[in-house]
């Protein structure tokens, strides 16, 4: 019985651990002016492509609580922010991910991206640049699961 019990807490301690190498899972953003948290994204991976959907905001109890992205353009105009899919194309570029885009929905702007893990997995640093990585700014991003 011990054996069995030891084989599925190292099965689960394997999978902790990678989970933690991998941008796969649910991250907290920050607002870098007020330093509050502003939504949950869940990152996820189809194909070697990871994909990121916005799947909470944190808003004042006075602000509207499913506001739509009216500053975005085609298909994703006047659509709700809630739920919507903001990375798009991300794959594994050495040590972190790159070639892919994340779009603002505040500005409605897309913008190139890459992303790195830090802090042993436990924060995603998110890059959204403008032609080259050195145009462009980095939000760091808190692992909730």
């Amino acid at each position: 019985m011990s054996k069995k019990l030891f084989c599925a807490a190292a099965l689960l301690l394997a999978a902790a651990a990678h989970a933690q190498t991998t941008a796969v899972g649910v991250w907290k953003t920050i607002d870098d002016e007020t330093g509050k948290p502003k939504s949950l994204v869940r990152i996820s991976e189809s194909n070697g492509e990871l994909r990121g959907k916005i799947e909470r905001l944190f808003r004042d109890a006075s602000e509207d609580q499913n506001p739509k992205c009216v500053s975005c353009e085609g298909a994703l105009k006047d659509q709700p922010i809630l739920g919507m899919t903001i990375i798009t194309g991300m794959k594994k570029d050495g040590e972190g991910y790159g070639g892919g885009q994340i779009l603002d929905p505040a500005s409605g702007k897309v913008y190139k991206s890459k992303m790195s893990l830090s802090d042993g997995g436990k924060k995603l640093d998110v890059r959204g640049y403008v032609g080259v990585p050195m145009f462009g700014r980095t939000q760091t991003w808190v692992r909730v699961e």
